[in-house]
This record gives C-alpha cells, structure tokens and sequence, in this order.
C-alpha cells in the first residue's frame, strides 16, 4: 500500500521521538538553595529541549560540597560559588576545565512587612527590630556576603546578638516570612517578580557592599558518561537559560 505524505510524515516523526527517548537520560543535580526557582524553570524547559531531564535537590553549598567529597552521588553541582567547585576539581572530583560562572546573585535585606525595610537599609542602624536572620556564613555564600556588608557598614558586633541563622538561604527566607525574624538577609531571587520585589519590603544592597557572588557550576567525574550531565551544562548557557537566570534578578556573567 502506498503511504500518502502525511503518512510519511507521522511515521517519521515518530521514529524520532523513540529515538529521543530512547537516548534520554537523567542527572543528578545538587543545586544552591538560593537558585531553587530559576533551576525549576530551566529543568522544564531543559527536558522539552532535549528529553534529558534533571532530578533536583536543593540545599547549601557547602553541605553539597562536604557530601560529594564524601561519596555523594551528585553529576552536576550548581554552587552559591566559585570555591566550592574549585576545591572538587582540585581534589580531582570534577572534571578539569568544566567550571563555569552560571550567574552572579544580589543579595537583599527583606522583610515580610509592606514598608518595614527602607530602600537604603537605614533600619540596620535605626533598629527596632529584635530578629535579624542571614544564612549561615560558613555554609552559605549569601550568609557570608551578609556578614561582610555588616562588617563594612560598623553593624556586625552590635547586631551578631540578634543573629537566626539558617542551614541556607530557603531556611533563612522561611524564618522571615513566617515572621520569626523581623527582617533578614536573602537572595533577591526569593523575592523579585516583574522586575520588583513582590511582596514586603526591602533594600537590594549595591555590589559594591560586598565581594560578588559568582555562582560557579561544575562537572562531576561521576556524571562525565552521562549525555544528560554535560548537555545540561551546555543548556545553562543558552538564551532561554540565561533569559530565565535574569528574571529572577541575577547578572549574567560576562
């Protein structure tokens, strides 16, 4: 029997996606707390580009960090920074070469309360308040950067007191919008929609405040066989990636 072109035309677009499918795979993401909503998105969209998908857990860099020296079994890390995936090609983990700037962060001091944080963070000397919560500064980039803008502004020894420290910045941000905290440090990607900050208030502390926060990614040696851990990677540099990465309030590396 002949096939008609439409025919022809179904036939082939379903040989092509069995051998889509047939060729998908999925890696393993260990992912920086503060780059949960983007990193949603780009896996979506990740998948419909390439049938690859990507299983995502989110947390601190620095706990990643110490799981993976420890056996764990993450393919791709997307860090808070740039030390932790230096370290893991260092100790010979990661794939030499493989490292990357994916996104540079912006810190924020918010609150949950419309008109409770001023638009140049006066409130840090005026006071007022008795919870300030930042994420942990040894686990956490973010928590780090929070302690260096209070170290330059002359605030970190009379406010350490009132310090709620969170594991990593998701924790810190539920502290704050729970009202646990008054106000605290996390990144603008927690708060930023349409081009503002959704809800509360808040300052978005300038860069020069504090040492920029590059967001470094990283191969692990683990998933190097992996066709879905290097194309990934690749897909974080893409236009649809990058487009994503800046609404959520990030710069984009240059």
């Amino acid at each position: 029997m002949l096939l008609t072109t439409f025919s022809r035309a179904v036939i082939l677009s379903v040989l092509l996606l069995v051998g889509q499918t047939s060729g998908a795979a999925t890696v393993l993401v260990a992912v920086a707390a503060n780059f949960s909503k983007p990193m949603t998105e780009i896996a979506a969209e990740f998948e419909k580009a390439t049938g690859h998908s990507a299983k995502l857990s989110f947390g601190s860099s620095g706990k990643f960090v110490s799981q993976l020296e420890n056996g764990g079994p993450f393919e791709v890390l997307l860090s808070a920074d740039e030390k932790g995936p230096q370290k893991l090609v260092q100790d010979g983990l990661a794939v030499t070469n493989s490292q990357f700037t994916y996104a540079l962060g912006r810190l924020v001091l918010w609150s949950a309360t419309p008109g409770y944080v001023d638009n140049q963070g006066k409130i840090l000397t005026t006071g007022g308040f008795k919870h300030l919560a930042l994420a942990d500064p040894k686990l956490a980039p973010y928590g780090a950067a929070a302690v260096e803008v209070l170290q330059k502004q002359g605030l970190f020894e009379k406010l350490q007191p009132l310090f709620v420290q969170g594991e990593n910045i998701a924790q810190t941000y539920q502290f704050i919008s729970t009202a646990n905290a008054e106000l605290g440090f996390v990144a603008l990607s927690q708060v930023f929609e349409n081009g503002k900050i959704a809800t509360g208030s808040g300052w978005i502390i300038p860069e020069n405040n504090h040492a920029p926060i590059r967001q470094g990614a990283v191969l692990m040696k683990q998933g190097a066989e992996n066709p879905a851990a290097p194309a990934l990677l690749n897909y974080l540099k893409s236009a649809p990636a990058l487009a994503i990465i800046k609404k959520y309030g990030y710069d984009l590396p240059q």
